[in-house]
């Protein structure tokens, strides 16, 4: 049989969190809470923005789909997770394992590209205030939407195309809750190096260049800002240092991890469930509990639904 058969049959073995039986049950609570508390959030920002005839703005437009996307970041392994923590075998079958890969980067790649939206949003409306209408209409926010869902799935499919090939007849033990490349494509028993040096440029790489671009774009806004004093400039500066926050909180664990694909450090596997399970909260309360207009939004929609 060959060793391409081989590796359609394998099941890989997920050593997410361990230890003992109580403490298993422990995690299955405490993430359940975090993970319901990540759905409700998103989706809550979500309906607000599209029942607020008030937030139908280009801003608004791409929180909600950046709300979406940080969705199903987390949907797409920690449900599994959860599930596991009640299981004595943690496995996970070859197709799963490459479809954990595929929605991992497509979604990654997907919000990257979103906060680079976002960035170009801010600096329109901050730095060219009399042309955001005419730049900032339906077509281009749906493009730039459009755009950052492709940029995602070919990210993906760049990164995918190899690792779905790669013959697997070995270890098959990955250190971590769900299958991610730097720690699957060592597990294949041929030479990996090149594939190892690709994804360094593909992710790593390209992840410090966006994350780079971004925070010299929001240090030139906000220099924008601090020049100019007015109410509107301050509730501008608000905005534009939760985006930061946002920004830095997305970027930072992944770097982390893809900038050094050769090694394998114990606090990766920390940083993939941050990135993949805390984000995902912590960005809806950083944009709203900063935002008094999605909070009055919030409330009106309450009070929609208790008067009906």
């Amino acid at each position: 049989m060959d060793q391409g058969n081989n590796s359609r049959r394998i099941e890989f073995v997920l050593h997410g969190l361990s230890g003992p039986r109580e403490l298993q049950l422990f995690y299955f609570a405490f993430f359940t809470f975090f993970y319901s508390s990540v759905v409700l959030g998103n989706l809550l920002i979500v309906l607000t923005i599209l029942s607020e005839p008030a937030l139908h703005t280009p801003m608004y437009f791409l929180l909600s789909n950046l709300s979406f996307i940080d969705l199903c970041l987390s949907t797409f392994a920690t449900p599994k997770m959860i599930v596991d923590f009640l299981k004595e075998n943690k496995t996970i079958s070859f197709e799963g394992c490459m479809a954990q890969i595929f929605f991992h980067h497509a979604f990654t790649g997907g919000e990257m590209m979103l906060l680079v939206a976002m960035a170009y949003d801010r600096y329109v409306a901050i730095c060219r205030p009399l042309h955001y209408a005419a730049i900032m209409n339906v077509h281009k926010c749906s493009g730039l939407v459009m755009g950052s869902w492709l940029f995602g799935v070919l990210h993906s499919l760049s990164q995918l195309v190899f690792t779905v090939k790669l013959p697997f007849c070995g270890p098959n033990k990955v250190d971590s809750f769900f299958c991610d490349i730097p720690l699957v494509i060592k597990l294949a028993c041929t030479d990996t190096y090149t594939l190892e040096v690709l994804m360094l440029l593909d992710s790593g790489l390209m992840g410090m260049i966006f994350f780079l671009l971004l925070i010299i774009s929001y240090t030139v806004i906000m220099v924008t800002v601090r020049c100019q004093s007015s109410v509107g400039m301050a509730k501008a500066w608000a905005t534009l240092t939760a985006h930061v926050t946002v920004v830095t909180l997305f970027f930072g664990p992944g770097l982390f991890i893809y900038a050094w694909p050769f090694s394998n450090f114990p606090i990766d596997k920390f940083l993939s469930i941050f990135y993949t399970v805390f984000t995902p909260l912590l960005n809806p309360l950083i944009y709203t509990f900063r935002n008094k207009e999605v909070i009055s939004a919030m409330q009106k929609l309450r009070r929609r639904q208790v008067s009906s």
